[in-house]
C-alpha cells in the first residue's frame, strides 16, 4: 500500500518573503503542495501537466485570477489533481477552467466570462465542481465522458447550453441551478446516462432538459419553469426516467417525447406538486437543527396550512389569498438565515413558489445615494427575487437614520410596501433583525405591518445547545473534540451569554476557529511530524487557549 507524501505549503502574496505569482508558486511546487493566496488580483493564466496541487484562497479573502486578454484557458490542467477553493476566476479569450484526465475538484469558486464553455472536463477521471457560480460566458459547464458530481452550483446568464453532459458521461448533478440559458438549460446527448436532481432549471431559450443522440439520464425532482420551448424533450432513440418533476410555464407539451423515444415518466409530473419526499428532505433538514422548538412548530404550521390549501385547491374548493411574508425576531446567530432559506425549499417542494431561491440582501443593496436611485435599487432586487425568497437580514437598519435628511432608508421602505402587495404570490419577504428594532421599523409606514402574516421568534441558545453546535462543526471538520473540553465550553458559554452584543452560533463558529488556531500552534511545536489523530484532536487545552485570546 502507497501513500502521498505531504507536499510543501507555499504562499502567493503581494509582500517580502512570498512568491508575487502563482506561476512562481508552481515553479517550485513539487507534488501534493498547497499554494495559499492572498487577497488580491492576480492577472496571469496557469497551465499544469501531471501535477497534484492545490490551490486555496486564504481564508476568507478575495483572490480574483484575471486571465481577460489572452487566447488560452485561465486553468489547464492535463492528468495530476488540481483543486481550486474559494478563488473567482476571469476569463474571456478561452475557458475559465479546461482539464482532460485530471482529478478536478473547484470549491466555492465564481467563473465569470470565457468563450466557450467556463468549465470543460474531458476524459474519465472523476471530478467536483460544488458551491460555485458560473455566469456570463458563452456555455456554462461541459462534461465529455467523466464521471464526477456537479452540486449546489450555480449556471446563470449564458449564451448557449447551461450545462453539457456528452460522450457517455454519468455525473450526478444535484441541487443545481440554471437560469438564463441562451439555448438549453441542460443537455444531454452521446449516450450520456446523468442523474438529474434536485435542480431548478428556468428561463431558458429553447428546452429546459434537452435529450438526444442516445442520452439516458435519470432526472428527479427537478423544477423547470419559464422556458421557451417544453420544460423536458426526448429525441428519438433517447432513453431514462423522470420522476417527480415539476413542470410548469413551459411551451407545451411540458414533456416531449420523440417517436421511438422511451423514457419512463412515473409520479406524474404535475404543476404545483412534488413528490411527497422532497418536502420530508425540507422538513428533516429543519429537524436537524440544534435547539429551535418553537420556531419549528411555528414552521411545521405553517407548512400544514399550505399544504391544505393546496388540497383545497385541488379539490375545487375556494382558498383565500395568502401572502407568504414573514418576521423573523432576534438576536444574531440564532438560526433565521438558515431557516429563511429552508422555508423558500418548503414553499418550492409545496409547489406555491416556482423557484424558491435565496435571495438575501442587506440596507447597502437597498439603499441608493441620491434621490429617486434607493426606489430603483430596490425595484430591481425584488424583481430578482421572484418566485424565491427576498431576505432582507437587519432591516431594521432601513430606519436607523430616518429624519435625518440625508438617508433613504424610509424610501426603500416606502418602495417595498406596495411592491408586497401586489406580489404576495410571487415571493416570500422575510425581514429579520432584533426583536426591539423590529418594532421601529414595522412603525415606518402604516401599511408595512400588515403586509405580513407572522412574527416567528428566535430566541437565544442555551450553553448546552451552543455546546451541540461547537461540537458539530468539530465533527464537520473531522476533529475530534475531547471530552473534557465540555464542561469548559459550558461555563464559557453560561459566562458569555447575558452579554448584550452576545452572537450565539456566530460566537461559537468563532471560538471554533480560534480553538484550530490554538491546535495548530500547539502541533508546531511537537518537534515531529503530526500523527493523524494529532491532527484530529482539538483538546481542552486548545479550548482554553481559544477563550483566553
Amino acid at each position: 500500500m502507497t501513500t502521498s507524501t505531504p507536499g510543501r505549503v507555499l504562499l502567493v502574496a503581494r509582500r517580502p518573503g512570498a512568491y508575487p505569482t502563482i506561476g512562481d508558486a508552481l515553479a517550485e511546487a513539487s507534488d501534493n503542495a498547497v499554494i495559499t493566496i492572498e487577497g488580491g488580483d492576480y492577472a496571469e493564466t496557469v497551465e499544469l501537466s501531471g501535477l497534484r496541487v492545490t490551490l486555496a484562497a486564504a481564508g476568507g479573502a478575495t483572490v480574483v485570477v484575471d486571465g481577460r486578454g489572452a487566447d488560452r484557458p485561465v486553468f489547464r490542467a492535463i492528468g495530476g489533481t488540481l483543486v481550486l477553493e474559494g478563488i473567482e476566476i476571469l476569463a474571456d479569450g478561452a475557458s475559465a477552467i479546461q482539464s482532460h484526465d485530471t482529478e478536478l475538484t473547484v470549491r466555492r469558486c465564481t467563473v465569470t466570462g470565457g468563450r466557450g464553455p467556463a468549465i470543460a472536463i474531458r476524459g474519465t477521471t472523476a471530478f467536483t465542481v460544488t458551491g460555485s457560480v458560473i455566469s456570463a460566458a458563452e456555455q456554462g459547464i461541459l462534461v465529455d465522458g467523466s464521471p464526477g458530481r456537479i452540486e449546489d452550483t450555480t449556471v446563470e446568464d449564458v449564451t448557449g447550453d447551461g450545462i453539457t453532459l456528452g460522450q457517455g458521461a454519468d455525473p450526478v448533478v444535484a441541487g443545481c441551478t440554471v437560469t438564463g440559458s441562451g439555448l438549453r438549460g441542460v443537455y444531454v446527448y452521446q449516450y450520456a446516462r446523468p442523474r438529474i436532481e434536485g435542480c431548478v432549471i428556468s428561463r431558458t431559450g429553447h428546452e429546459g432538459i434537452a435529450v438526444a443522440h442516445h442520452g439516458m439520464p435519470v432526472i428527479e425532482r427537478c423544477t423547470i419553469t419559464d422556458t421557451r420551448g417544453p420544460g423536458i424533450a426526448f429525441a428519438s432513440g433517447c432513453g431514462g426516467e423522470v420522476s417527480g418533476c415539476r413542470v410548469a410555464n413551459t411551451a407545451e407539451p411540458g414533456i416531449a417525447i420523440a417517436e421511438g423515444a422511451t423514457p419512463t415518466v412515473s409520479e406524474a409530473v404535475d404543476p404545483g406538486t412534488v413528490g411527497d419526499s422532497a418536502l420530508d428532505d425540507m422538513l428533516a433538514e429543519l429537524d436537524a437543527m440544534i435547539g429551535l422548538p418553537e420556531v419549528k412548530e411555528e414552521v411545521r404550521a405553517l407548512v400544514d396550512e399550505l399544504q391544505v390549501n393546496e388540497w383545497r385547491r385541488r379539490a375545487g374548493l375556494p382558498v383565500g389569498a395568502a401572502g407568504h411574508h414573514l418576521i423573523f425576531a432576534g438576536a444574531p446567530g440564532t438560526g433565521k438565515t438558515t431557516v429563511a432559506r429552508i422555508y423558500g425549499k418548503l414553499l418550492k417542494a409545496l409547489g406555491v413558489l416556482p423557484v424558491g431561491e435565496f435571495h438575501e440582501v442587506t440596507r447597502r443593496e437597498l439603499v441608493g445615494q441620491y434621490i429617486g436611485h434607493t426606489a430603483e435599487k430596490t425595484a430591481t432586487v425584488f424583481e430578482e427575487a421572484k418566485g424565491g425568497v427576498l431576505f432582507i437580514d437587519e432591516a431594521y437598519t432601513l430606519t436607523r437614520l430616518a429624519g435625518s435628511g440625508g438617508d433613504f432608508g424610509q424610501e426603500a421602505i416606502d418602495t417595498l410596501v406596495p411592491l408586497m402587495e401586489d406580489h404576495r404570490d410571487e415571493v416570500a419577504v422575510i425581514v429579520a433583525g432584533y426583536t426591539d428594532e423590529m418594532v421601529d421599523f414595522l412603525a415606518a409606514n402604516p401599511g408595512l405591518a400588515s403586509r405580513f402574516g407572522k412574527t416567528i421568534e428566535f430566541e437565544n441558545y442555551s450553553p448546552a445547545e451552543l455546546l451541540a453546535i461547537f461540537g458539530r462543526m468539530a465533527a464537520a471538520g473531522d476533529y475530534e473534540l475531547d471530552p473534557a473540553a465540555g464542561p469548559v465550553l459550558t461555563e464559557h458559554f453560561r459566562r458569555v451569554s447575558g452579554d448584550a452584543n452576545f452572537g450565539n452560533a456566530r460566537d461559537a463558529r468563532l471560538l471554533f476557529e480560534k480553538a484550530r488556531t490554538a491546535q495548530s500552534q500547539r502541533l508546531r511545536l511537537l518537534g515531529r511530524m503530526p500523527a493523524v489523530e494529532d491532527l484530529r484532536g482539538l483538546h481542552a487545552a486548545d479550548v482554553e487557549a481559544a477563550i483566553a485570546r
